[in-house]
């Protein structure tokens, strides 16, 4: 399979949930607005009052590689337009595909948004231009995606 034809398959894949979810709220909301006023949380429960009440985390078995696959989709946000790939957006929509398919808790969309702002704001603050190391990260970063993704659909997919 071709570089182009992994990177394509992607989006095949995200638009299927490998485990059951609920669509939340609006995603774009979620990618512009990632510091959501801590008070949302913090608010108190009449059973204990003075105690912040925490929300339930639900993870899939999978957690770990959805984090990492976050990770990887915020580096080739941003690596691939750098090195002259017409991808402005794709990466970005693959992303709001993962956690329309994959997040119905706030605090999972939190912790996944956050991972694929913190990859895109480190390479931003290493690559101004595109250089060899760039794309050679750009392409190891679309295999190991293509993998993690394959491994997700291939153990949890109930298709």
């Amino acid at each position: 399979m071709t570089y182009t034809a992994k990177l394509k398959s992607w989006t095949h894949t995200f638009s299927r949930p490998a485990w059951p979810a609920g669509r939340g709220i609006c995603i774009g909301l979620v990618l512009l607005c990632v510091a959501v006023a801590p008070a949302a949380f913090a608010q108190n429960s009449p059973q204990s009052p003075g105690k912040p009440v925490q929300p339930e985390l639900k993870e899939p078995p999978y957690e770990q590689q959805l984090i990492r696959l976050s990770g990887i989709l915020g580096a080739l946000h941003y690596l691939r337009p750098l090195c002259g790939h017409d991808e402005a957006e794709e990466w970005r929509q693959r992303m709001y595909s993962l956690l329309g398919a994959e997040v119905q808790n706030e605090l999972r969309r939190r912790r996944l948004v956050e991972r694929f702002n913190q990859s895109y704001r480190g390479f931003a603050s290493v690559y101004q231009t595109c250089t060899p190391a760039a794309t050679e990260a750009s392409r190891r970063f679309a295999d190991e995606g293509v993998i993690i993704t394959q491994e997700i659909t291939g153990k949890y997919s109930r298709d």
